[in-house]
């Protein structure tokens, strides 16, 4: 396996206060490295840090040799990172058809951005039955999967995912969960996933980043860490 995602000693501050400091690891191409921790550990700034939502004070986020923390985070979606952030981020006022155009707002392919929202519709039936309904009126699930439609009509090449399991039921957690390892399997993507509930994200993994107060406390194999008891018991709550 090759990079597709170098984290290289990444910083980032709110004010006086270190929010990630010299956060170090690499998210190989066509796998899923989970990142774990408290709340309050920076994983959430680690992903707007790469994609240029927090200005990085020191370090790199390189992806095929590009710093995106250099970039605007229109361009980050160019590069081929797309994000899909905590809370899901679709907008309730539009439909569902109006939120997945906009993932393709910054694609110069019109046509192919129509097929990937066939793609999309084709993935998850339920958003093509409701493709002119407002967002508004779709379930919890249904919006984190509309958020990850959005993101994949930008034909990324890396998905970023901040706690897509946030307020769903344990059965749609593990469908969005399978989804991603089939994303991974049949796409190519790489995908970087922060995740509070650390057993789902450990059981489709590849590899695990854990993170406490912005710094990297472990990494290695998510089966590894997963073993690991006095690890999760101190770290990851189960």
């Amino acid at each position: 396996m090759t990079g597709a995602l170098t984290i290289d000693q990444l910083s980032a501050s709110y004010g006086p206060v270190r929010a990630l400091d010299g956060v170090s690891f690499t998210l190989e191409e066509g796998s899923i490295t989970a990142v774990l921790g408290a709340n309050g550990a920076g994983k959430t700034t680690l992903l707007r840090t790469i994609t240029g939502l927090v200005r990085a004070v020191g370090g790199a986020a390189r992806y095929e040799g590009v710093d995106l923390t250099k970039k605007a985070p229109e361009d980050v979606v160019r590069c081929g990172v797309a994000h899909v952030p905590e809370g899901r981020g679709v907008i309730q006022e539009l439909t569902v058809e109006e939120n997945l155009r906009l993932g393709g707002l910054f694609r110069r392919d019109r046509k192919d951005t129509r097929v990937a929202i066939e793609e999309v519709y084709a993935m998850f039936p339920a958003l093509g039955e409701r493709r002119r309904r407002s967002t508004y009126t779709l379930s919890g699930g249904e919006r984190q999967m509309l958020a990850i439609g959005r993101a994949l009509v930008a034909r990324p090449k890396v998905l970023l995912l901040d706690e897509p399991s946030l307020g769903l039921a344990p059965r749609i957690t593990t469908r969005i969960m399978v989804l991603l390892r089939q994303l991974v399997s049949d796409k190519r993507l790489s995908v970087l996933l922060v995740e509070q509930n650390a057993r789902s994200a450990l059981g489709i993994a590849d590899q695990a980043v854990v993170l406490g107060l912005g710094r990297v406390v472990l990494q290695g194999v998510a089966a590894t860490v997963a073993a690991d008891e006095n690890l999760r018991h101190h770290y990851l709550g189960y």
